[in-house]
């Protein structure tokens, strides 16, 4: 029998959502602050549940704090850095690598605070186009500039009594970053082309994918980094896996429509082994294929996509995509080669290209640009270095650089 649950599909996209309404999982109680956490009993038996096919009803409720679960002592100790620090409006900075769970961790801090019934701003700082900082963040008036036809609020602005959450905060250039220091320091704001500075109440997370020491200034640095959460990686935490994978099937079951009702015990084990370079991003990418795949009963091995198997880029005559490469070529052609496999292997999802590369969506389209400038034209004897796609056909190559023809 399926466990009764009322989850989202975006709710644990990253880390999972634990809130189920069944009579031995409500353990939702109120801390001395009259915060809402989430607890185990600790009396509660821990299954073993690498021995043996494990149904979903049979995985014991974790350790869990409002969206986020985690029996792993890393978690552990981020859940006990968010209960101290939510009280505070004292900035945050949270680091990890992208997959990991980054806005998960902001949302938990803003709902476990005094600003829970305040709005929470998000905004991801690498998509922000240079020129269009100012006015986002900010807000601009009418008429300050070329297509401004109406007054915009900015994002602290629109944040004004709750908490602003600016994602990727390491990708923001940083001759921007001078122009949002003032703003922590003040917390006065000024929409571009206005003439009044407005008071905001804001209380301002940072998250970064990058070592931030190395990509934000330092005054910037020092001012968000009052308190820092590291968020580790999915392959640091593997313990933690099978209640991510329990949840995200509950899940992806209510929104495919699918029955998958338990896993075997040999995909615990792939999945343990495997280093999810995209972390629990991947992971529930991976459970959404291997649930279609499945569509009812127990996930198993062959469920599973090859590159999680080790079988890497050899799903089929349409998917087996290798690199062939000669001594001597220059790092920067690997590089291109690289990121070109890892696009055609996700179908050009650059989301999903730069999970795998454990780099930003804005690194792998600036690497992009980089290599279509600096690609003169070439023939066919100029590119050593090559992608292979072996068809039904036989073998057809793919030059590594788009302007060559195969």
């Amino acid at each position: 029998m399926l466990m009764n649950s009322a989850l989202a599909a975006s709710e644990v996209e990253q880390i999972g959502r634990y809130d189920i309404g069944t009579q031995h999982m409500d353990r939702r109680s109120k801390t001395d602050n009259g915060m809402m956490g989430y607890c185990k009993s600790p009396s509660t038996p821990e299954p073993s549940i690498e021995a043996r096919n494990c149904s979903l009803d049979e995985l014991t409720p974790p350790v869990a704090l409002g969206n986020m679960v985690g029996r792993s002592p890393a978690m552990q100790e981020v859940f006990s850095m968010i209960l101290k620090l939510a009280p505070s409006s004292a900035p945050v900075l949270i680091g990890g690598p992208s997959g990991s769970g980054k806005e998960l961790v902001a949302r938990e801090i803003h709902n476990c605070s005094s600003r829970r019934n305040g709005p929470f701003v998000a905004i991801n700082a690498a998509a922000l186009p240079e020129s269009l900082i100012e006015s986002e963040l900010f807000g601009h008036e009418k008429g300050a500039f070329t297509g401004a036809t109406e007054r915009h609020a900015g994002c602290f602005e629109q944040a004004h009594g709750g908490t602003l959450f600016l994602d990727e905060l390491g990708e923001m250039p940083r001759s921007a970053q001078p122009i949002l220091l003032r703003v922590l320091e003040t917390l006065r704001v000024r929409r571009l082309g206005g003439r009044d500075e407005l008071s905001v109440d804001v209380r301002l997370l940072a998250a970064t994918s990058q070592p931030a020491e190395n990509h934000l200034r330092d005054d910037i640095f020092y001012r968000l980094s009052v308190f820092q959460i590291l968020l580790p990686p999915l392959r640091a935490r593997a313990e933690d896996i099978p209640l991510l994978a329990q949840v995200m099937i509950q899940s992806l079951n209510q929104k495919n429509g699918t029955l998958v009702t338990g896993i075997d015990s040999e995909v615990l084990d792939v999945f343990k082994a495997y280093e999810w370079p995209g972390n629990a991003r991947e992971l529930r990418n991976v459970i959404e294929r291997a649930t279609i795949i499945a569509g009812t009963g127990t996930l198993r091995r062959e469920h599973l996509p090859p590159a999680v198997l080790g079988q890497t880029f050899a799903a089929g005559p349409k998917d087996r995509i290798s690199m062939a490469m000669l001594p001597g070529e220059r790092l920067s052609k690997v590089e291109e080669a690289y990121i070109e496999l890892t696009l055609r292997y996700v179908s050009n999802n650059i989301g999903k290209a730069a999970a795998l590369l454990g780099i930003s969506p804005r690194t792998v389209r600036n690497r992009i640009a980089v290599f279509k400038e600096t690609r003169g034209p070439q023939t066919r004897a100029d590119i050593p270095l090559r992608l292979t796609e072996l068809g039904a056909g036989g073998k057809q190559s793919i030059a590594a650089a788009k302007g060559a023809g195969a």
